[in-house]
């Protein structure tokens, strides 16, 4: 029966924590949200961690809660005694939410005092130093993040973006700072204890590295709830010392789905593309002849190697498209997948966390289990799909180095 129940904003968040699950000895399962409801979770035998994908980043704050919810009582059917809400290491939200009025629910459903914030990713450059959240070396407001078509982010404090977002202000949010965390286990579990003495229920945490994070880890045990990106379940200690499932990559095309309109990303398009061949997307020449251009991008796919594919939205900045149109690109990439499936094609890498949900639910797969790890966040995965089995890579937009797209299909070879 799993213990450890995760609730996800979106599925290549999910993925990712996943990952790190797995890596820290859980055998976990990611199943999706089913368009906000969320009945009984599809949980194998021998599960410890079961990650439920929503699509709640940036719908209305109402909604968000709701279907976290909704995945929480999910959860709890299925045994889970823990719990995690986890969101983006760059803290994707808006002045309203959705992280903090998601996560006071969860704590208000269970009746817990405190959680931890704790969005740090280290690996992939994003630290907390006195409560400001940094992108490599930039400050978040300084990073490409403030640009963001959807949640632009132009604050990196912490606990005053929190502070909004929660329905006691900046008096429900406090802050350990690195000194604090240097001094070790003891100290930071000192300060929790201190801050919800005083009233706070959401206590910001620095980190500037991964034995940071293992540090709150340890201080945070006793918690029932915690948050963050998925570098923080690093930290938590699984029943087992298994980790992914070895994959063996299928022959076939090599094709890649890219909707996200990141600058990693889009660097990852272009280096593709020098070494293979692909095809742009354009909204126009899908509202004049929509399954026209949905059939021609199959056709020149199938006729890959073992050069990679790419269908892409953006490949620099100035590609990047009206936000209207972003529903007509993701039902656009996720009818290529169905057709590519149906003609064949057992293993797609997606880059994108609307377009990964939108190409998930289009093929009707089941559960996903963890495959190897390509880079820091990023793996293969092994979807069920009846008697059939796919092999899908759901890359979140600013994860893996420029050369993935190519590198990707040798890791299961």
């Amino acid at each position: 029966m799993a213990t450890l129940g995760v609730i996800a904003d979106d599925l290549t968040g999910a993925t990712d924590i996943a990952i790190t699950l797995t890596t820290a000895g859980f055998r976990t399962t990611v199943v999706l949200g089913d368009e906000g409801t969320v009945g009984t979770i599809p949980v194998p035998d021998g599960t410890d961690a079961v990650v439920v994908a929503l699509k709640s980043r940036t719908v209305p704050v109402d909604e968000a809660v709701k279907v976290s919810l909704d995945a929480l009582a999910a959860l709890r059917r299925a045994g889970c005694e823990r719990f995690y809400v986890k969101y983006c290491s760059t803290f994707d939200s808006t002045p309203r939410g959705n992280i903090g009025p998601v996560c006071e629910a969860v704590l208000d459903a269970l009746d817990e005092p405190l959680t931890v914030v704790a969005p740090a990713f280290p690996a992939n450059g994003r630290t907390v130093y006195r409560g400001h959240l940094f992108v490599g070396d930039d400050p978040l407001d300084e990073s490409p993040m403030r640009h963001h078509p959807l949640t632009p982010m132009t604050d990196s404090s912490l606990p005053r973006l929190l502070a909004p977002q929660v329905s006691g202000g900046s008096d429900e949010v406090a802050l350990v700072p690195w000194p604090v965390v240097d001094r070790g286990v003891d100290a930071v579990r000192t300060a929790l204890e201190q801050a919800r003495a005083a009233g706070a229920r959401f206590v910001v945490v620095d980190a500037l590295n991964e034995a940071d994070l293992d540090t709150l880890a340890r201080a945070s045990e006793h918690l029932s709830v915690l948050t963050g990106g998925s570098a923080l379940a690093a930290g938590l200690r699984g029943p087992r010392t298994s980790g992914p499932r070895a994959i063996s990559l299928p022959d076939g095309p090599r094709v890649v789905l890219s909707g996200s309109a990141s600058r990693a990303t889009q660097g990852q398009v272009r280096h593709a593309l020098a070494h293979g061949d692909g095809h742009r997307l354009l909204p126009s020449e899908l509202r004049a002849d929509f399954d026209g251009e949905v059939s021609r991008i199959v056709g020149r796919a199938l006729e890959g190697g073992s050069a990679p594919f790419v269908v892409y939205a953006t490949a620099a900045p100035e590609h990047v498209v009206d936000t209207a149109d972003a529903p007509l690109m993701e039902e656009a990439l996720a009818l290529v997948a169905k057709r590519l499936v149906g003609a064949g094609v057992r293993s797609l890498l997606v880059a994108g966390g609307e377009t990964s949900g939108a190409v998930v639910r289009s093929l009707g797969v089941g559960p996903l289990a963890l495959g190897p790890e390509v880079d820091p966040g990023v793996a293969w995965m092994l979807a069920e799909r009846g008697d059939d089995v796919l092999h899908l890579m759901l890359k979140s937009g600013n994860f893996g180095a420029e050369d993935l797209f190519v590198r990707a299909w040798k890791a299961g070879r």
